[in-house]
C-alpha cells in the first residue's frame, strides 16, 4: 500500500513504549515477528518462502509473519516493541520517520523499483509518461502528496485533470481518456480480467521515481544491540526472495494462500512474472550486491528529488533513515539463474 503520513506526534510518543519482544524459541531458535503492511500476496513472497521452506530456521530464527490489512498498523507495533521487523512501503516512510524523530531504520530494500504505475486505455495511444498529461488521472489521497508532487516538479503535471482514486477501477474503465494509478504486479491483471483488454502500463520508476520499496525496517536500538540477529534475518529473507523468484516457490505460495484465502494461483503467477519482467526486486545494484541492496548515492538522489518536489523537508538528516551495515554482501547470488 502507499506510504502513510499519519504518524506524527502519536508515533513519537509510541517510540518510548515497551522494549523488544525478542525471545528464545524452543530448539534454540531466536523468536521474532515480522509485520507486513498489507494482506499476504506475492509481493511478500520471499518472506513467506523463507518461513515455509525452513530458510529462517536454518539461520537460527523462528519467524512469525504478522499480516497487515485495512485495520492493522504494524508500523506502530514495531515502534511499540511488539514486533521486531516491519515491511515499510517505500523510502518516503523512512524519511518521514527521521522528520518526526521516530527511532526506526531501514536495513534492506527488497524492491529496487517502486511498483507504482499508471494504467491507460490502448485507444489513448500512450507510449511514455508525458503522454498522460492531457488525460484524466485517477490518483489516491496518498498519491497526491507523494509521487504526484514529483510528477509536477519533474514533468510539469497539473492537478487540474486529477480525480480521486478510490481503489475502484470502474471510473477508469468508463473513460477511455483517463489513466488510473496502480501497482504493476496487480492492477493490470485485475483490469485484464474485468474488462478483457490489456492496459498500457507506465512504471514511474522507469522515469526517475527511484524510491526503494518493500524495505525491511527495525528499531534503531534493536539494530545496534542485536546486530547478529538482524543480519541473519536480512540474509535469510534475501535467500527466501531468490528462491521465491527463481526456484520452487510452491511452499511460499501455499503459505500465502493459507494466510489470505482470497489469493489465487493465477494472480500469484502474474505478480511473480511482472516482478521479474520489470526488475522490481532484482535489478541495478542487486546484480552485483545481491537482493536487498541499497546505496548512499541512490538515497541521496531520491532525497533531492523529494526535496525539490516539496514532499520532504530539506533540513532533515536523511542518512539516519537507513544503514548499509546489513546489505551489499552478495548473499544469494549463487541462487540466481546463470542465463
Amino acid at each position: 500500500m502507499p506510504p502513510s503520513h499519519l504518524l506524527r506526534a502519536f508515533l513519537v510518543g509510541m517510540a518510548l513504549a515497551a522494549g523488544p519482544a525478542h525471545a528464545q524459541a524452543p530448539g534454540g531458535l531466536d523468536k521474532v515477528s515480522f509485520g507486513t503492511n498489507w494482506v499476504a500476496q506475492a509481493e511478500h513472497g520471499g518472506f513467506y518462502q523463507a518461513v515455509a521452506d525452513g530458510t529462517y530456521a536454518r539461520y537460527g530464527l523462528d519467524v512469525t509473519i504478522v499480516p497487515g490489512g485495512p485495520n492493522v498498523n504494524n508500523r506502530i507495533q514495531l515502534i511499540a516493541g511488539k514486533i521486531e521487523f516491519f515491511m515499510s512501503a517505500n523510502t518516503l516512510q523512512s524519511f518521514d520517520a527521521v522528520a518526526n524523530n521516530v527511532p526506526v531504520v531501514a536495513v534492506a530494500a527488497i524492491f529496487q523499483k517502486d511498483p507504482q504505475v499508471f494504467l491507460a486505455h490502448p485507444q489513448s495511444k500512450v507510449t511514455k509518461l508525458e503522454d498522460l498529461k492531457p488525460l484524466t488521472l485517477f490518483v489516491s489521497k496518498e498519491g497526491m502528496p507523494t509521487y504526484f508532487q514529483w510528477l509536477k516538479s519533474e514533468y510539469g503535471f497539473s492537478e487540474e485533470n486529477v480525480k480521486p482514486y478510490t481503489f475502484n477501477a470502474q471510473p477508469f474503465l468508463a473513460d477511455k481518456n483517463s489513466a488510473m494509478q496502480g501497482y504493476v504486479t496487480s492492477e493490470p491483471f485485475a483490469v485484464e480480467k474485468q474488462a478483457k483488454f490489456k492496459p498500457t502500463v507506465i512504471l514511474l520508476a522507469d522515469y526517475g521515481f527511484n524510491a526503494y520499496s518493500t524495505l525491511i525496517e527495525t528499531r534503531t536500538a534493536f539494530a545496534e544491540k542485536k546486530a547478529d540477529l538482524v543480519q541473519r534475518f536480512v540474509d535469510a529473507s534475501v535467500t527466501g526472495w531468490y528462491t521465491y523468484l527463481y526456484g520452487d516457490n510452491s511452499a511460499g505460495n501455499a503459505l500465502i494462500k493459507k494466510a489470505n484465502p482470497e489469493m489465487t494461483d493465477d494472480l500469484l503467477a502474474y505478480s511473480v512474472e511482472k516482478m521479474k519482467q520489470y526488475g522490481i526486486v532484482d535489478s541495478g545494484d542487486t546484480l552485483k550486491d545481491g537482493i536487498g541492496a541499497m546505496s548512499d548515492a541512490h538515497m541521496a538522489d531520491f532525497f533531492g528529488k523529494m526535496v525539490r518536489a516539496g514532499v520532504t523537508r530539506r533540513d532533515i538528516d536523511y542518512r539516519k533513515a537507513y544503514t548499509l551495515r546489513f546489505v551489499n554482501k552478495a548473499v544469494g547470488l549463487n541462487l540466481r539463474p546463470k542465463n
